[in-house]
């Protein structure tokens, strides 16, 4: 029998459909680059680079390092639900202001519901997670790079996120409370560049609908994007996908069936609000073939 939660999705997802154009203010934007390789999705601890693979395309994350409670240094990685939220809000926001520096709000519970995120303090609050989470993001250095072995070619760019922010939040304060200043972040100019030359629309309320997993984000922007040029049958190997989406589990018989399961059961609950992606899934990988891109190009256009 399917919970109740499992039930308002599907239902919300079919509300969603139904609908024959996106909304006013529920169009929204991700960068081309965390379409394809994303962040952790959970801590990858003290390592010094953490890595994903997408067949020739590669990104790379160099956490944040900052002052640890003995004197020592620690290395602070995004990872989960929340680098992806802020991400795609802050390229929406680039895009609709045209402007490097983006205002976050003058309050914080402003800003949380901005970004679909309930108004809770404490430590396991959205509160204190979001502050975390925003410094460990616009902290880290994220590097793609593109290898052409047939050609003998790499190309390589180095994004941060942010050239600068300011913060004004408390985390024991009344979220409600605005503050004096507003906090701020100022993106790098090679992020705001890249996020303007190539953004990847995205339906908002799905975002909102998929947020309860880093993974079902990653794959409805993975196959928006792979479906806004598709033009011809493809087939991926489960190898890749999980080179891509699984590199966390281990490389072996149980790993391997573990990502794959793991990866239909987060992919079916996608295709529930994207129902025009014509995926399927075979024994030796996932086949892509032609699709609706699941934003309309009109309203993108808009």
């Amino acid at each position: 029998m399917p919970t109740w939660d499992e039930l308002a999705f599907v239902r919300d997802a079919f509300a969603l459909e139904a609908e024959e154009a996106i909304e006013a203010g529920s169009l929204g934007f991700y960068g081309r680059i965390f379409c394809q390789c994303s962040l952790p999705y959970q801590d990858p601890g003290s390592v010094p680079l953490w890595s994903r693979q997408a067949g020739r395309l590669s990104l790379t994350v160099q956490p944040a390092v900052v002052a640890g409670p003995d004197g020592g240094v620690v290395a602070r990685y995004p990872y989960g639900t929340l680098p992806r939220l802020l991400l795609i809000w802050l390229t929406t926001e680039a895009l609709r202001t045209g402007e490097r520096r983006v205002v976050l709000g003058d309050s914080t519970s402003a800003f949380l519901r901005s970004i679909g995120l309930h108004v809770t303090g404490g430590r396991r609050g959205d509160i204190g997670r979001l502050r975390t989470q925003l410094e460990r993001l616009f902290l880290a250095t994220i590097t793609c790079r593109y290898d052409d072995p047939g050609a003998g070619t790499a190309t390589a760019s180095r994004y941060d996120v942010a050239d600068a922010y300011q913060l004004w939040w408390s985390i024991r304060a009344d979220p409600a409370q605005g503050s004096l200043l507003p906090s701020y972040v100022d993106l790098s100019e090679r992020f705001f560049a890249e996020v303007l030359a190539h953004p990847v629309p995205v339906d908002l309320r799905a975002i909102e609908l998929l947020r309860g997993s880093p993974l079902r984000l990653d794959i409805y922007t993975w196959l928006t994007y792979r479906m806004s040029y598709l033009r011809r049958r493809t087939k991926i190997p489960w190898e890749m996908l999980r080179y891509q989406f699984g590199s966390d589990r281990a490389d072996d018989r149980q790993g391997r069936w573990r990502f794959r399961r793991d990866f239909e059961a987060h992919l079916a609950r996608v295709l529930v609000v994207y129902p025009a992606a014509r995926v399927e899934a075979a024994d030796a990988g996932l086949v892509l073939l032609p699709s609706r891109p699941h934003v309309a190009v009109k309203a993108t256009a808009r």
